[in-house]
C-alpha cells in the first residue's frame, strides 16, 4: 500500500452509469505523486469517463474521489488551478493563432500579463512553437497541434496533468518526442495520468492500470504485471502458421495464439507442465516441424491474459 501523503489521486468504488450502461464499475485507484500512471484499455473500457470524473467534469454515480487532497466533485473548483487537462480531440481554437490560443488560456487561469508573456516565451522554446507562433491552429500538422495542446495544458504549471489518449493522431516520431516531454515534467514533480491503447506507450509508464468493460483487471508497474501474468508464453517459428495454429488450438490449456509474421506467440496456462515439450509433441504428431521456445511475457501478453476470455472448446 502506498502511503497517503504520496498519493495524488485516490478513488474508491468509483462508478458511473449512463442509464443501463455501467461505464465505470467499482474502480479503486491509487496514483502516486510525481509519476506517470497509465490507463491501458480498448475503446469503451471507461478510460475517458474515469478521467472526466477525476477532474470534476462528470459526477460519479457512486464512490469517492480525492485528488491532490481535495474531494471531487464537491471541491472541483478549488482543484482547477492545480490541473492541466488535454483531451483526445484537439480542443483549442482553430481560427486563432498559436500565440492567441496561449494568451487566451493564460487569461482563463488569471495569469498577469507580464507573467503570461514570460511563460508563453518559455513554452515556445520548450515545445518548438516559435516558428509557428502566428500560424492559425487549424492549419497545423498533427504533431504541431499536439505540442500546442500540451503547452496550453501546462501553461499554468499544474501539479497534475490528465491526458486522454493524447497521441492518437500523430506519427511515431511525434509520439516519441511527446513522451520525452512527459518524462521531463514528471522529473520536475508533475503527476501525470495518461490513457492509451498503445502497448509501447503503456510500457513507458511508471505504473499502469488495465481497464476492461469499466473494471480494473490489473494494476502495477509494467514489470510487475509481466512477472505475474500466470501464463507461460511459447514462441513457435512456423513455415505454415495457419495450419500450425489450427493444430495448436486443439491443445488443452491454450489461452490464445497470436500470429506475428511467420511466428506464433502462444499463451498457455501455467498449470501445464513443460509447455515447450507439450507443444513440440503436438506439432510432431501432426507432422509439423517448427522450432519451439519459451519466451518472456510482454505487456501485450498481459493485456490479452486479463481482457480476453479463453476459447470455448467443444466437449466430446
Amino acid at each position: 500500500m502506498i502511503e497517503s501523503e504520496k498519493i495524488a489521486i485516490r478513488a474508491r468504488g468509483l462508478t458511473r452509469r449512463f442509464g443501463d450502461l455501467v461505464a465505470v464499475d467499482q474502480l479503486d485507484l491509487d496514483v502516486p505523486r510525481s509519476m506517470i500512471y497509465g490507463f491501458l484499455g480498448p475503446n469503451g473500457s471507461g478510460k475517458s469517463t474515469t478521467i472526466r470524473m477525476l477532474c470534476g467534469l462528470l459526477t460519479p454515480s457512486e464512490g469517492s474521489v480525492n485528488v491532490m487532497g481535495l474531494e471531487v466533485p464537491r471541491q472541483a473548483e478549488l482543484l482547477k488551478p492545480d490541473i492541466g487537462y488535454m483531451t483526445q480531440k484537439f480542443s483549442l481554437y482553430e481560427d486563432m493563432t498559436v500565440r492567441e490560443n496561449l494568451e487566451f488560456v493564460g487569461g482563463i487561469y488569471s495569469l498577469r500579463r507580464a507573467e503570461r508573456k514570460q511563460r508563453i516565451k518559455e513554452l515556445f522554446a520548450l515545445y518548438d512553437l516559435e516558428e509557428v507562433a502566428n500560424q492559425f491552429a487549424g492549419t497545423m500538422s498533427g504533431g504541431q497541434r499536439q505540442r500546442l495542446a500540451l503547452a496550453a495544458a501546462t501553461l499554468h504549471k499544474p501539479k497534475l496533468l490528465l491526458l486522454d489518449e493524447p497521441t492518437s493522431a500523430v506519427d511515431p516520431k511525434s509520439r516519441r518526442d511527446f513522451w520525452g516531454k512527459l518524462f521531463e515534467l514528471a522529473e520536475q514533480g508533475t503527476t501525470i495520468l495518461v490513457s492509451t491503447h498503445y502497448m509501447d506507450e503503456a510500457e513507458r509508464c511508471h505504473r499502469l492500470a488495465i481497464l476492461d468493460h469499466g473494471k480494473k483487471v490489473a494494476d502495477g508497474s509494467p514489470q510487475e504485471l509481466q512477472d505475474n501474468i500466470h501464463m507461460s508464453v511459447v514462441e513457435v517459428a512456423a513455415e505454415d502458421p495457419y495450419r500450425t495454429q489450427q493444430v495448436l488450438a486443439t491443445l488443452q490449456g491454450i489461452f490464445s495464439i497470436t500470429q506475428l509474421g511467420m511466428r506464433l506467440r502462444v499463451l498457455i496456462s501455467e498449470s501445464i507442465q513443460d509447455p515447450e515439450a507439450q507443444i513440440s509433441k503436438t506439432l510432431k504428431n501432426a507432422e509439423i516441424t517448427a522450432p519451439v521456445r519459451l519466451v518472456k511475457p510482454n505487456l501485450e501478453d498481459v493485456f490479452v491474459a486479463v481482457t480476453q476470455k479463453p476459447p470455448q472448446r467443444a466437449t466430446q
